[in-house]
């Protein structure tokens, strides 16, 4: 993985470099997040992507999984609309409950990356711009009761239905022709209106690699998509050049693929694995760890300065990779009677503190009551308890750092 190992490298690099004066003019904090399709890290990391390689050069790049926990109470499906939501919510589809493509269901109680921030800076412009309809009226519920009516300020999508000027042919060019308008128009917005959260679903790659597989027109999409994101970027460069701006960009891919090129939905090595690419400077150490989809929104958070409700923080699946991270890899498992916690200890060690509770209150929109077990020296990496309630069928547990929060469920069987 030279691109992946040499690019991490790169991104501390310019951690370490950062100059006096970048630290200390205030600058507005922008965002905008990409969703590749379908794209392995084998094959990221092995087809020339030049676009791509400009801004690992000034952060970095990293593998990740897509899934939840293989064969554990948190698997997820290796699906798109899925994968999308993961990111979005920061929590995986036993939470989010979005299982599939047809997105049935989703359990908006576990609020997306947009309506954490709007809830802060209602004033703030949030856009999506995508290759897919669904992914602003139905995952990130663009107007719905359920979402507050949370409003999307700019948005450029469903494409995909006008037939007419965007005929259906069996080759699925006009997929890649719907990609080139949608990357265009998320240039021109981010040109002139510069949005402070948005959405770039672009969705070529998938259909070429279903269509034929490990390929050479799938070599050719992923070139095609490194253009688009080219486009993009030139538009933040203009933007920081000409405005007190300070732009954060992640890119990253739903799923893998079978070893085939052709499917995915499984639980495969290959079709779990993911990449996150970014522009940002202050990675930290979790970066250079096997990060995973439902990263992105506590990092994006971090870089916008938003502080998550702490009963909404205490249900994340993921780790920052971007500012401040005490520990990452925390289990919890029942053995009899007692409860026995592990984590990773990270670089910023000191306290935590052990929470559980035996309801799931926070599903439905309600809260949960939580027992403060006790203290804990972060570096010691493991923990057991005796949990008042020896007979409960769930235990919620939740250690908190002074940086954040980590949580995983006992279910009992």
């Amino acid at each position: 993985m030279k691109k992946l190992l040499l690019a991490a490298c790169l991104g501390f690099a310019v951690l370490q470099s950062c100059t006096t004066d970048e630290k200390q003019e205030p600058r507005s904090k922008k965002v905008i997040f990409v969703i590749v399709d379908g794209i392995p890290d084998d094959v990221i990391d092995s087809v020339e992507t030049p676009n791509l390689d400009k801004i690992i050069a000034k952060g970095g790049i990293t593998k990740a999984t897509m899934g939840g926990e293989k064969d554990g109470y948190s698997q997820t499906p290796t699906i798109s609309a899925v994968g999308y939501n993961s990111l979005l919510t920061g929590v995986w589809a036993n939470k989010h409950n979005v299982w599939g493509n047809g997105i049935k269901d989703p359990n908006y109680n576990y609020p997306t990356i947009f309506r954490i921030y709007k809830d802060q800076h209602p004033e703030g412009k949030i856009g999506i711009f995508s290759t897919w309809l669904d992914n602003r009226t139905k995952l990130a519920g663009d107007g719905l009761p359920q979402t507050g009516n949370l409003t999307i300020d700019y948005h450029f999508d469903g494409l995909e239905l006008d037939t007419v000027n965007y005929p259906h042919d069996e080759e699925r060019n006009y997929i890649h022709l719907i990609d080139e308008e949608v990357s265009k128009e998320a240039a021109k917005e981010i040109s002139e209106k510069a949005p402070d959260l948005s959405w770039l679903y672009l969705e070529y790659t998938d259909d070429m690699s279903h269509r034929f597989g490990n390929s050479p027109q799938f070599v050719d999409a992923v070139k095609k998509a490194d253009v688009q994101i080219g486009r993009v970027w030139d538009a933040i460069k203009q933007r920081e050049a000409s405005f007190k701006e300070d732009w954060l960009i992640v890119i990253t891919t739903d799923h893998g693929r079978e070893d085939s090129g052709y499917g995915h939905g499984g639980q495969s090595d290959r079709e779990r694995s993911i990449w996150i690419a970014t522009n940002a400077k202050n990675l930290n150490s979790h970066f250079g760890e096997i990060g995973q989809t439902v990263d992105i929104l506590p990092s994006i958070a971090n870089f916008m300065g938003l502080n998550i409700p702490k009963d909404q923080a205490m249900e994340l699946d993921g780790v920052p990779f971007i500012g401040e991270v005490n520990a990452s890899n925390f289990k919890a498992e029942k053995n009899g009677d007692q409860i026995f916690l592990t984590w990773k200890s990270l670089p910023n060690l000191g306290k935590g503190k052990i929470w559980i509770s035996t309801t799931n209150n926070f599903k439905t929109g309600g809260k949960d009551s939580y027992e403060l077990i006790g203290e804990v020296d972060l570096k010691e990496e493991s923990y057991s308890f005796l949990p008042e309630n020896k007979n409960s069928e769930f235990y919620k547990v939740v250690l908190e750092t002074p940086s954040g929060y980590l949580n995983y469920w006992i279910i009992e069987e």
